[in-house]
Order: C-alpha cells, then sequence, then structure tokens
C-alpha cells in the first residue's frame, strides 16, 4: 500500500554539478534517501549484492578484452578469478562481514551469473567499442555522467548500449525506470558521438533474461524532456529543503533507515556521519566511531 511522504528538512542539502541515470531513479523512489546518498554522499556500508554485481562486471570486462574466438566460458571462469584477486583488497570487499560458509556461497553463486551469461548471448559475436565506458553530456539543460556497461556494434555498424544486471528481473513498473536508464545513456551517446544508438538490452544473468528495446529520435526526445522536468523537481526540493521520504518495498533494502522519520528515526542524526571513520548500521540505532 503506498504510504503519503513525509517531510525533512534541514540545511545541510547542497547541489552537485552532475547527476548520473540512476541518481534520478533514486529521487523518484525516495527523495530523502536520494538526498544522504547522492547529495551528502553519506557513507553506506558494503552489500553482498552490490559487492557481487562488481565482481561479475569486472569478469564481464576482461572476458571482452580477449579475441572473440578466447571468449569461452573456461575463460571467464579464469576472468572472474582474476578479478576476484583484483578486487581483494578493495573496500567492497574487505568490508563484508562473511563467515567462509557465506564467501563460498558469494563466490559460488558469481560463478552461476558468469555461467548464466552465455545462455544469453554468445560473446564472440559482440563488437565492444567500449567497457565500462565513463560518459558525460548535457541533455535537456541537466549535466548527466555515468558509466556504461558495454558499448558496442551490431552487425550492421550500428551502436548498441549493452547493462548487465546481476539482481532479479524487476517487475513492469521498475522495468520501466530500468529502462529510462540505459535510454538517458542512449541519449548521452548520441550527444557526444552525433549518431544514435539503435538499441539499449539490459542482460539480467540471474534469470536469465534479455531485455531488448529499439530507440528513437522521439524516444530522445522524451528522455530530454523527463530529465529537464526530474531536475526541476531536484532544484525545488533543494531550494525548499524538502527532501521526503516515501516508504515502499525498497525500505527492506534501504541503509538509512535509522535515520527515516518512517521508522522513527531522525535525519538530523545524519550529519554525524559526516565525520571521519563512520557508518550506517542498517536496522540499529545511530552509532559513529568518529573520534
Amino acid at each position: 500500500m503506498d504510504v503519503a511522504p513525509l517531510p525533512y528538512a534541514s540545511s545541510m542539502t547542497g547541489m552537485p554539478s552532475g547527476l548520473s541515470p540512476s541518481s534520478f531513479s533514486a529521487f523518484k523512489d525516495c527523495p530523502l534517501a536520494f538526498k544522504l546518498s547522492y547529495l551528502l554522499g553519506l557513507p553506506q556500508p558494503p552489500s553482498v549484492p552490490a559487492s557481487k554485481g562488481t565482481l561479475v562486471h569486472a569478469a564481464l570486462e576482461r572476458l571482452m578484452l580477449r579475441e572473440p574466438e578466447h571468449r569461452t566460458l573456461e575463460h571467464a571462469l579464469v576472468d572472474l578469478a582474476a578479478a576476484r584477486e583484483a578486487l581483494a583488497d578493495h573496500p567492497d570487499f574487505t568490508g563484508l562481514e562473511l563467515t567462509d560458509e557465506q564467501w563460498q556461497a558469494f563466490h559460488a553463486d558469481a560463478a552461476t551469473l558468469v555461467e548464466r551469461y552465455f545462455q544469453l548471448e554468445d560473446p564472440a559475436t559482440v563488437r565492444p567499442i567500449g567497457l565500462e565506458l565513463f560518459v558525460r553530456a548535457e541533455i535537456g539543460g541537466v549535466r548527466l555522467r555515468g558509466i556504461i556497461d558495454r558499448l558496442e556494434l551490431d552487425a550492421d555498424g550500428e551502436l548498441v548500449i549493452t547493462d548487465y544486471k546481476t539482481g532479479a528481473v524487476p517487475g513492469e513498473r521498475y522495468e520501466q525506470q530500468r529502462m529510462a536508464g540505459v535510454h538517458m545513456y542512449a541519449a548521452m551517446v548520441e550527444s557526444l558521438l552525433g549518431k544514435r544508438p539503435v538499441r539499449v538490452q539490459l542482460l539480467y544473468l540471474s534469470a536469465p533474461e534479455a531485455i531488448n528495446m529499439a530507440t528513437s529520435a522521439q524516444m530522445v526526445t522524451g528522455v530530454m524532456r523527463k530529465t529537464s522536468a526530474l531536475w526541476a523537481a531536484i532544484q525545488r526540493a533543494a531550494a525548499n529543503d524538502d527532501f521526503r521520504a516515501s516508504p515502499g518495498k525498497l525500505c527492506d533494502y534501504c541503509t538509512f533507515q535509522p535515520y527515516c522519520p518512517a521508522f522513527g528515526g531522525d535525519p538530523e542524526q545524519a550529519r554525524e556521519l559526516l565525520g571521519p571513520g563512520t557508518v550506517i548500521a542498517p536496522g540499529l540505532p545511530l552509532t559513529t566511531t568518529a573520534p
């Protein structure tokens, strides 16, 4: 059941020079969580799903750097092991508090996701021209930035954007939001290269399932219009310092629950998280380790 947004106002807000497509989606999901994460940059502990996604993305990037004839499942698992070693000291992994048994399950799941990728496409046929590609462009008067998992050429030499997803396939509502994000990337690529990608695709490795959609000039116009409207909404919220909590299903996965008024928290306490050595403990009272 939908719940009316809850108010939140403080003097902590600052506007960034640009935002990513995922941050716009975050604002639509919950303005308060958007503020705490994207405007204040509050630290969040690593999560198993996100870290697993980082590992699998790194493995598939390594696979795509191989010559086409070497993009086999055997080599993909070698690349997964290499990515695991390369990321061993990364905070997203050192910050996970897992038992040996949980680590074994973590890496087994990652291997399964890599294996399922091969059910979605033959990597030997992929012609990548950009991997983990950072892009920045002004769309609809808004400065956008982000990372494209894969920019490639199809058999006709046309551009295609591919986004790997390691989570579950979303419902129809959230699927549209996911597609909106890659459509933003398509508009950014057209702005930068002067050529619109003909297609965007999401590869859900857990299912496995591929979601494809053709692009169009009308789509780009729609992206620009929606981006401008969302940016205006964010600016209004910042001008009035009014970012409201929007309780829903995603709350179960939100690390900001301890500070959310929907759960009896006080967002003002989030100020303490700006100090060094502080972390958010989901579902627990606010604690800090600041000196």
